[in-house]
């Protein structure tokens, strides 16, 4: 098993520690735990006290009851028997993945996407399928494109949505046609919904998980929570015979997440409705300067994100992205993601989900950069 050297994550080890204005955060602003904690309508001083008396065990193998019924509840109608935790939903991603596919299988990958949608399956000897998202679709799927990619030896159809990078949301009639698609071969869906929670107008977001018996949703704490220090994520389907192949694999690598994450992510979920209320207001913010100050600046465009916390955005600079972005935070401390990390060229991903006068600030850095190339 060969993997492919993660771009993206790559990067961003490198390059995290040149930067005065990161542009390339993906979490909408990290919580402190006492912000957490008071959010929830609990005293910080009380309760980190009461956590002296607890003893760091493993915990409940499987998550506690609370972080399951927290997690189901995210969804339409699915029990804390239909999700389980894992290390983030970068585990989750690979668990899925590494416990579907095998040599030989045809697996339908959605682009651009986080590497593991393509790369994993690859590595395991699969024949990955690739479906372009494009600009002028909206970055929506294309229908009969898909089609065209899916027959009788498809075992899985992977998809991030809201997409990373570039912040679209497949509409749910279109994400039926797919699951129509699927369920005619008996392929599964993995939708990575890592972004997925806060909508643009405070409507719930469906999941795949609410739309497909096959379906299998990935998420985790860490975008739209901004709690990614918390390392849980989790899988969640209604298919109990798969979910039990899930937890099969899972004690080779997991065993259990940690105790404290449990409790405070338990928390959190018990309270999400505060923590949306929080972080729509940022989200949107952010995502109102970043659409400003593309329609204001010349030489670059996008398609306006209409979810999670990135967008894809254009430029029309002769220069690859990897050097501009080099010379970004080397040059000007501005830390974006070179769309070379996405098998894509002349964009960058920008993440906008925090400060606005730190995001505006970097935006007219990028702005300068640009006109002086």
């Amino acid at each position: 098993m060969k993997l492919e050297r993660f771009k993206v994550e790559r990067w961003m080890d490198e390059y995290e520690g040149f930067l005065t204005y990161d542009l390339g955060e993906t979490c909408i602003d990290s919580l402190e735990v006492g912000e957490l904690l008071e959010l929830c309508g609990k005293d910080p001083d009380a309760f980190l006290s009461g956590l002296k008396g607890e003893r760091l065990v493993y915990g409940h193998i499987h998550g506690s009851p609370e972080l399951k019924k927290g997690i189901a509840g995210l969804y339409r109608d699915l029990t804390p028997e239909d999700v389980v935790p894992t290390h983030g939903g970068i585990s989750a991603n690979h668990m899925v993945i590494a416990t579907l596919v095998d040599r030989g299988d045809n697996v339908v990958t959605v682009l651009p996407t986080y590497q593991q949608h393509y790369s994993i399956p690859e590595s395991i000897g699969a024949e990955v399928r690739q479906l372009w998202l494009k600009k002028e679709n909206e970055f929506v799927p294309d229908l009969l494109e898909m089609e065209a990619l899916i027959d009788e030896n498809t075992k899985l159809i992977s998809i991030c949505n809201p997409d990373n990078p570039t912040g679209a949301f497949v509409p749910e009639d279109v994400m039926m046609e797919i699951v129509k698609m699927a369920d005619k071969v008996g392929a599964y869906i993995l939708c990575d919904e890592a972004y997925r929670g806060i909508s643009e107008d405070g409507s719930y977001m469906y999941s795949i998980a609410d739309l497909y018996d096959k379906g299998i949703s990935t998420s985790s704490m860490s975008k739209v929570f901004g709690l990614a220090g918390l390392r849980i994520g989790w899988i969640a389907t209604k298919d109990q015979e798969i979910m039990k192949q899930f937890c099969g694999r899972r004690d080779y690598d997991t065993i259990s997440c940690g105790y404290i994450d449990d409790i405070l992510a338990s928390l959190a979920l018990a309270h999400k409705d505060k923590l949306y209320e929080r972080n729509a207001k940022i989200l949107l913010e952010g995502r109102n300067v970043l659409d400003k100050w593309v329609k204001e600046t010349e030489g670059v465009d996008y398609v306006r994100p209409v979810a999670g916390t990135t967008a894809l955005v254009y430029y029309d600079k002769d220069i690859p992205s990897f050097d501009f972005c080099v010379r970004l935070v080397k040059e000007r401390g501005v830390l974006t993601t070179p769309g070379s990390c996405f098998e894509m060229e002349h964009c960058i991903r920008i993440g906008y989900a925090f400060s606005p006068d730190v995001l505006q600030k970097g935006l007219d850095i990028i702005a300068g950069l640009l006109k002086e190339i």
